[in-house]
């Protein structure tokens, strides 16, 4: 089994524009059209049998539709989708509290943050308070960490310096999740900073920038228990990034575990 913890998917009538739009402001291409259907393609093509889809809210007031598209998703996979949807929070926005404890009653694994779009370092109060209750509710955390290709030459907002900040105000959250292996091209930071501490990493868009030193470095550190697959697609595609996971050699056990054993822990599946 396999399973992609890290994807993005829009509205059939948004995605076009929604990728196209994202693509610019990141000076990067994608490998698929931001779809449902374009998403559960390359499932099929690549061999990956689950894909977590992570919507991000740069606004407060997307909550709602958001998680009503999340919702959707959620329901299809019931009937053999294969996409597991969280959904998007904002720490601004009204009652985030109950909107979390919403999310829980309406059956949702987990939430998804991210820090540059939201504006926010990740141990800002506001983010300090929302996980802290996300981590009472049981739930699952993803955030970006490290740059983003959107915001090169703004401060950082989440970097391995502050997650252990924000780790320390909160008492730990085994459940916290940080893609691009921890911080996206801090790799340094991460191997001295962060791996090892009890979160998980996501290998989401950086394969093809660690190298393979590096991410057996980081790995090593942080244990193959607190690794997950994952592609950020549509940035990256599928099938590349399980060769290039493959092309390592790290043995069928160690392989096991990030492709799908950690993935079904957290999912509980």
């Amino acid at each position: 089994m396999i399973i992609d913890f890290h994807t993005h998917i829009f509205p059939d009538k948004i995605a076009h524009s929604t990728v196209s739009a994202l693509a610019k402001n990141a000076s990067i291409e994608p490998h698929c059209d931001g779809t449902m259907a374009g998403l559960l393609s390359q499932m099929e093509e690549s061999g990956v049998d689950i894909s977590v889809n992570l919507p991000v809210l740069t606004r407060p007031r997307q909550y709602d539709s958001v998680k009503a598209f999340a919702k959707e998703l959620n329901e299809k996979s019931y009937k053999g989708a294969r996409i597991i949807s969280f959904a998007g929070v904002h720490p601004d926005m009204e009652n985030a509290l109950e909107r979390l404890k919403e999310i829980k009653s309406e059956g949702f694994l987990g939430i998804k943050i991210h820090p540059d779009y939201q504006d926010k370092f990740i141990d800002d109060d506001s983010y300090v308070k929302l996980l802290q209750y996300a981590k009472e509710l049981d739930l699952i955390t993803v955030t970006h960490a490290g740059l983003d290709g959107a915001y090169v030459g703004q401060p950082i907002k989440c970097t391995p310096k502050r997650v252990m900040n924000l780790l320390d105000k909160i008492g730990g959250y085994e459940k916290l999740v940080l893609a691009h292996m921890g911080a996206n091209e801090l790799f340094d930071e991460v191997y001295n900073t962060l791996a090892s501490a009890n979160v998980y990493i996501d290998t989401a868009y950086v394969l093809h920038s660690i190298g393979r030193d590096m991410f057996e470095k980081i790995l090593v550190k942080h244990t193959e228990d607190r690794v997950l697959f994952a592609t950020d697609s549509p940035w990256q595609k599928q099938d590349k990034e399980i060769e290039i996971i493959k092309s390592y050699k790290l043995g069928d056990s160690v392989e096991e575990k990030i492709f799908s054993q950690n993935a079904r822990s957290l999912l509980k599946i």
